[in-house]
């Protein structure tokens, strides 16, 4: 029994399936395309893919010739959310570790899920979905607009100068928000990032769009609703 327990513990053991596991919270990914997220090549992404099937953490289907992953269900992503609160409240070194790959974040200004959903109802808030593509039409805040944070300089001609922005991505250890949000600053905007990210607002029962489109987040949205939306099947 313990060995079967420390098979799931062990198949979070490697930095690489770690990230594969951040990366499925988004929503489910291709074998190659986890591949080109994590860095590492096709046959290296689906060694780890395997791992974590065999632990349990991840479900696989067959597409044609394509095989695709997602997370096996909420536990997993709780599971990650409960790892990174364990090690945020144990290990010492993490605070220095995460300023070091995000940068200082403590200069840059956040808003809770609960603000901005306030925020999002009276329409003074412009919300980047900053993300990839991929992952904004698995999954969105409604109302976002998917901008990924290379194409972010295009974007600025189009975002309203006299309106907050507020930009989020995969979590509390994204570099995408805090990027943009030092990209908006510079180019004159008054930006946010959100404290977490997309995921934090699934998990706590929040509206959520999905598709191409915005949106629209539902005028009597509470903690609990939850809004899909498809402007077609060809968006997936």
């Amino acid at each position: 029994m313990f060995d079967a327990l420390a098979d799931v513990a062990g198949a979070l053991s490697a930095v690489r399936r770690v990230e594969i596991v951040d990366l499925l919270a988004q929503g489910e990914r291709s074998v190659d395309e986890v591949a080109g997220e994590i860095g590492q090549s096709i046959a290296n992404a689906s060694h780890h893919l395997r791992t974590l099937a065999r632990a349990g953490l991840v479900r696989a289907r067959r597409d044609g010739i394509r095989i695709y992953y997602r997370l096996a269900g909420p536990e997993v992503e709780e599971l990650w959310a409960t790892l990174r609160t364990v090690a945020a409240s144990e290990r010492d070194d993490l605070g220095r570790l995460t300023a070091a790959y995000l940068g200082p974040v403590d200069e840059l200004e956040s808003i809770d899920r609960t603000e901005l959903l306030n925020r999002l109802r009276s329409g003074t808030v412009s919300v980047l979905d900053v993300r990839p593509v991929a992952e904004y039409r698995a999954g969105h805040i409604p109302g976002a607009r998917s901008v990924p944070l290379g194409r972010l300089g295009d974007a600025l001609d189009e975002l309203p100068p006299d309106v907050d922005v507020v930009a989020y991505c995969r979590g509390p250890y994204c570099v995408f928000a805090p990027e943009a949000v030092r990209a908006l600053r510079r180019a004159g905007f008054s930006a946010q990032r959100l404290e977490d990210g997309f995921p934090e607002w699934r998990r706590a029962g929040l509206p959520v769009a999905v598709g191409d489109g915005p949106g629209e987040l539902p005028s009597s949205a509470r903690a609990g609703t939850r809004v899909t939306r498809r402007r077609s099947s060809a968006a997936h």
